[in-house]
């Protein structure tokens, strides 16, 4: 019975079935899901060849997302002695994917998302979040270097001031979301667009901030139902 102790490799098939040549040969394309597995098995368990491993745990699951959603327990059971190692590359893979996948979204909305070109696209965009005018709420719209938005987050929702309104909370989110350039806004639920003290004392200080953190604010919106106010229009910033 010695022979079943010993653990099967990928070297151990005939080099014309390996699945890494055949990969190296013919390209990731050419093969199938179950010797994409293998490859990351890299070889088998005792009694169980890695191609064969790998056929076994597709054909269970019936498919690579059903095989990422399974316990560690479930491949445990459908391959007898499947160590840690193996398992924990087969997740690193997924992970990658799913990795991949988040990129490719957030670069796929990054083109679909609006380019702000003028104040009255501002406002519009941060008048479509504004659900209750009897409150100032305080809005970051996060942009690219294109001027696209990339992230609009609401920073605080009460009165105006500078112990709410904070370079901290503010920048925070545009880092988060890797901005080069900010607008903030904020509501007047008294709907006069004319900025108080505070507004401009507070639009001076975040200004200021952006600089020292290389994040431009580019203007700041006084949002009103039916109008607004602008700081770059009217020549504050």
């Amino acid at each position: 019975m010695k022979h079943l102790s010993k653990t099967f490799k990928v070297s151990d098939l005939p080099v014309d079935e390996r699945p890494r040549e055949r990969m190296q040969r013919l390209g990731p394309e050419a093969l199938s899901t179950h010797e994409l597995l293998a490859i990351i098995f890299a070889s088998g368990t005792k009694g169980m060849p890695v191609t064969v491993a790998a056929q076994t745990l597709m054909t269970h699951f019936g498919s690579l997302s059903k095989i990422a959603e399974a316990s560690d327990d479930e491949i445990k059971s459908m391959v007898r002695g499947i160590g840690t190692a193996k398992i924990l590359r087969l997740r690193a893979c997924f992970e990658i994917a799913r990795r991949i996948e988040n990129e490719r979204k957030y670069e796929n909305d990054l083109t679909r998302s609006p380019k702000i070109t003028n104040p009255q696209q501002a406002y519009e965009m941060i008048k479509k979040k504004l659900r209750v005018y009897k409150k100032e709420h305080f809005f970051v719209v996060s942009l690219n270097s294109r001027n696209k938005i990339i992230g609009i987050d609401e920073i605080s929702t009460g009165t105006l001031e500078a112990s709410i309104v904070h370079p901290r909370e503010t920048f925070e989110s545009a880092i988060r979301h890797h901005a080069a350039k900010i607008i903030i806004a904020h509501n007047h639920p008294s709907d006069d667009p004319e900025p108080s003290e505070d507004d401009i004392s507070i639009t001076r200080r975040l200004k200021e901030a952006g600089l020292i953190m290389g994040i431009e604010l580019i203007d700041h919106i006084v949002v009103c139902k039916s109008c607004f106010f602008s700081f770059k229009e009217k020549g504050f910033l």
